[in-house]
This record gives C-alpha cells, structure tokens and sequence, in this order.
C-alpha cells in the first residue's frame, strides 16, 4: 500500500518540475529575445539603414561595402561586430550594405565577383577597392583595414595641408636670347 501512493507524489513531483522548466524556457526566450533574435534583426536593418552606393562612391569618403543574405548563418554571426563597426566609423565612413537576393544589387554583385557571403570590400575616398573579405572574419581584422584606410587619408590630407615654400621667380638667373649659348 505505502508503494501505491508514493507514486503519485513522485508523480506530481516530476510534473512540477517539467512546468517549473518549461516556465524558465519561455520566460528566457521572452527576456532574451533581443539576444536570440539581434543577428537577424541587424541584418534586415542594414539595408534600411544602407547609404546608397552610388552616393557612397562619390561623396568623398572611405566605402565599408557588404554583400550579405538574410538567411546566411555566417552573416548573422557577424552583424553584432559589423554593427559595432558602423556605430565606431559611420561618421567617417560610408556603410552600404547589398542584398544578394534583391536584383536590383545585380549589377554591384557581378562588378564585385560575388561569390561567397558575407563579403566585405573596403574601398578608399576616392573610390578604389583597398581591401576584400570573403565569409566568416574576426572583427579585429576588418577594424585594422579600416584603420589603415584612414590612416591612408590622414596621410594624404597631411601632404596636401603640409607648409611648403613658393616659388619664386630667380632674378639673378633670367633667360636672355643670348644666354643659350
């Protein structure tokens, strides 16, 4: 007899706990659903957010392009660290982020040998391809060429702002008819 109703209590036992389980699933999915759900929320944004490319290509700033899919694994691994790198250089740089599923990136996805996803190529501020990334990077290797970019345009605006001396016409050296002689 005492066999008989203890089976119920264990019973009733395992029950909680499969609803107490249950309750703590749910309501992780429900606190951390940012968390859960961020990658493929970052990467329908991007092409919201998207400067156009053919404005990119001509408004005088370094070009962080990436060819992306929605349903690409790969690509929402790294949308976390892609959008930190936009919030890091988005002032400074132009971030254009392509569909491969929209045919209207057509023409961009075979001017860039698309051919693998994610694909990220780092394009100078007047437009030259510098850099190319093709699937699964660490985010410290697209922030060094990033980097490198902008030290590229430092250097070149420190050339073209450096002091430098006029030139001045050498009275003492003019040229005469008869100074070829």
């Amino acid at each position: 007899m005492q066999s008989g109703s203890r089976e119920p209590i264990s019973n009733h036992n395992s029950n909680a706990i499969l609803v107490l389980i249950i309750a703590i699933v749910i309501i992780s999915l429900i606190l951390f659903r940012n968390l859960f759900f961020q990658s493929t929320y970052l990467l329908k944004s991007f092409g919201e957010l998207s400067v156009d490319p053919e404005i990119a290509f001509k408004n005088n700033k370094a070009t962080f392009l990436e060819f992306y899919a929605e349903w690409c694994e790969v690509c929402k691994e790294m949308a976390p660290k892609v959008s930190d790198l936009k919030e890091t250089y988005e002032k400074d740089i132009n971030f254009v982020f392509l569909n491969v599923d929209n045919q209207k990136w057509e023409k961009y996805i075979r001017k860039f040998d698309v051919n693998g996803i994610p694909q990220v190529n780092l394009f100078d501020r007047k437009g030259n391809l510098k850099s190319t990334f093709i699937g699964k990077q660490m985010e410290l290797t697209i922030k060094e060429s990033i980097d490198q970019l902008e030290r590229e345009v430092e250097s070149q605006e420190e050339i073209l702002n450096a002091p430098f001396s006029e030139i001045k016409e050498n009275k003492n050296n003019g040229v005469t008819p008869r100074s070829h002689g």
